[in-house]
Formats: structure tokens, C-alpha cells, sequence
């Protein structure tokens, strides 16, 4: 077991987490970042990323994670291969226990843990997932300009992501396993006047098909869960769009969250109901899921730690004791006198 303090603790290695850390450290602060399940967060299961600024060309979601990651250890961030599994934030400074048994101390606290997509969970979405299989639109849509494509879901994030990607692809279909969307009236009333999509109603994805080298998607089998009717559609990439979840289950209890599980700030900040723990990315809202985004909160949340440590600095000064050492205590008391010089 071995035990890690820092000024600011950074829970999370995605986006938000290594801009956090890279900021810490320029501000002179000591800071950890512990990884987490899957270090460099949810980029790592993307291919490409175009939409990230600073890179003209496309760039793999593992290699900007990577050098995010090197940036943040060049600038003397400390990175821990660990889970928290447990934290207290009822004590001061902040503890968390690891899955290695790690203890992790920290003045002020992170969290950007992220959320994850929820998956169907077929060996076949899985073996194309990052080839053909994708959980954002907005990420991937790009990349499929011109091709028919398929989305899977009923709701309001299924709708948005099948009328945006007719911005690009040839056709949309969406699979959806009831005979009515759980989406908001204006939004189906879009997509039912989109020419571009097609809705398999009472329909479930039973396998994903495609080719072995190179991996791609060629087509998804779907089953109607009335008839047990099954076909194949002949498409070029499936977009899982049944919801995210946060990552804050070891959370509960210890600071404020919305009925989804996401972490409630205050309004345009990062500090949660807890004062010197922050929130940062996915984890604090699941509107966008935006790499960019994600960065940006986790600048925004290390300035707050910065600012809170430095208020933190400052009352302990207050509080400190006058000096009763006698030579300390004349040196401070000691007249102020005006020189005599013309």
C-alpha cells in the first residue's frame, strides 16, 4: 500500500482530467491524476478525431489521449495506473481508497470520471465497435458521407443523432423496438418530414455483419420482435444511441447528483455541493460529450481548486498564532521610522 499527496487530486484521464492536471502544474500546484478503468477515457475507443482544434489533419483518438497524456507528465503531473474505489469526502484533506490498495490524498479533489455509453451488448457490436460500430454522431458522422447508415434507440438522443447524420449520409434508419418514440413531439414531427430516414418499428439489432480484413461494417440483422421476422439491412455504420450513464456510483452519498446519477455544480462553475471538490466533462453534464467540452471544464474546475487552495492559504495565515518568540515579537513591533535623508 502506498500512500499519494497532492494538492489537487484528479480522479478521471480523459479530456477534462489531463487538462486539469496540465493546469495544476503550471499554476506551481502539486497535482495526481489516478487513470481509472480505462485510461484516456472514452477518445481511446474513437478511430479518428477531426473536430479537435489544433489538428489539421485527422488524428487517432488514442494518440491525442497520449499526448495529452504526455504534456500532463512533462509538466511534473503525477499519473497512477489505479481505480478509486471509495472516498471520503467528509474528511480533510480529502482521502480515497484505490482497487490496489492505494491511498490518494488530496487538499482539493476532481472528478472526471466521465460517462459511458450504454451498448447492446453483442460480441459482434463489440468485435466493430471503433470500425463501423460508433456511440456518437457527432463524432463519427463525418466519416460516413455518402454511405446508408443505422441508429438504435427511441428517444430524444437516438432522434437528434438520426436527423443529424442525414447532414452526411445517404440514408438514415432507425431501429427502434416499440411502435412509438419516447422522443420529444417536435423532434419526432423532424424526423418523420426527413426524406432521408426510415424507421424499422418493433425492431431489435440481432447481430452486426461485416468484413474480417480490413474490419468494416457491411450490414446489421434485425428482428421484429411481433413477427420474429429477421432481415439484414445492408449499411456501413451502426450508432448506439440508448443513452449514457455516468460514472459516479462511488459518488452516492458523499456529494449532490440529479436523478440520472450526473454531479450537480453551481451555476457556471465546477464546485459541487461539497466546497474543494470539483466536477469536470461528462460527469458533470451529458448534453454535449464533447472532447473539447471536456477540456475546457477540466481548465475551468483547476482554476476554481487554484483559487479555493490559495483562499484556503490565506485563512490559515489569519488563523495563524502571533509569535511569542521575544526577539521575533520586537522585530514586528519595532516603530516605523521616516529617514532623515533631504
Amino acid at each position: 500500500m502506498a500512500e499519494y499527496k497532492s494538492k489537487i487530486l484528479i480522479i478521471g484521464s480523459g479530456p477534462a482530467g489531463y487538462t486539469a492536471g496540465i493546469y495544476a502544474a503550471r499554476a506551481g500546484l502539486s497535482a495526481t491524476i489516478v487513470s481509472g478503468p480505462q485510461p484516456g477515457g472514452q477518445l481511446t475507443i474513437t478511430t479518428d478525431v477531426e473536430n479537435f482544434p489544433g489538428f489539421p489533419t485527422p488524428v487517432a483518438g488514442t494518440q491525442l489521449m497520449e499526448d495529452m497524456r504526455q504534456q500532463a507528465l512533462k509538466l511534473g503531473v503525477e499519473i497512477v495506473e489505479d481505480r478509486i474505489t471509495e472516498v471520503d469526502f467528509k474528511r480533510r484533506p480529502f482521502e480515497c481508497n484505490s482497487e490496489n490498495h492505494n491511498l490518494f490524498v488530496g487538499d482539493t479533489v476532481i472528478i472526471a470520471t466521465g460517462a459511458s455509453a450504454r451498448w447492446l451488448g453483442l460480441p459482434s457490436e463489440e468485435k466493430f465497435r471503433g470500425f463501423g460500430v460508433s456511440g456518437c454522431a457527432t463524432c463519427d458522422g463525418f466519416f460516413y458521407r455518402g454511405r446508408d447508415v443505422a441508429v438504435v434507440g427511441g428517444g430524444n438522443t437516438a432522434v437528434e443523432e438520426a436527423i443529424y447524420l442525414t447532414n452526411f449520409a445517404n440514408s438514415v434508419t432507425l431501429i427502434h423496438r416499440r411502435d412509438s418514440l419516447r422522443a420529444d413531439k417536435i423532434m419526432q414531427e423532424r424526423l418523420m418530414n426527413n426524406r432521408k430516414i426510415n424507421v424499422e418499428w418493433d425492431s431489435v439489432v440481432e447481430e452486426v455483419v461485416g468484413t474480417e480484413n480490413p474490419l468494416g461494417v457491411t450490414g446489421v440483422k434485425v428482428k421484429n420482435v411481433k413477427t420474429d421476422a429477421v432481415k439484414e439491412l445492408p449499411v456501413e455504420g451502426l450508432f448506439i444511441a440508448i443513452g449514457h450513464h455516468p460514472n459516479t456510483d462511488i459518488f452516492k452519498g458523499q456529494i449532490d447528483m440529479d436523478p440520472e446519477g450526473y454531479i450537480i455544480t453551481k451555476p457556471d462553475s465546477c464546485q459541487t455541493s461539497v466546497e474543494g471538490v470539483f466536477a469536470a466533462g461528462d460527469v458533470q453534464s451529458g448534453k454535449f460529450r464533447q472532447a473539447v467540452i471536456a477540456a475546457g471544464n477540466g481548465c475551468h474546475a483547476s482554476l476554481e481548486a487554484e483559487r479555493y487552495i490559495a483562499a484556503l492559504n490565506d485563512e490559515n495565515a489569519a488563523s495563524a498564532p502571533f509569535p511569542t518568540d521575544k526577539r521575533k515579537a520586537e522585530v514586528q513591533l519595532r516603530p516605523f521610522v521616516l529617514s532623515e535623508t533631504v
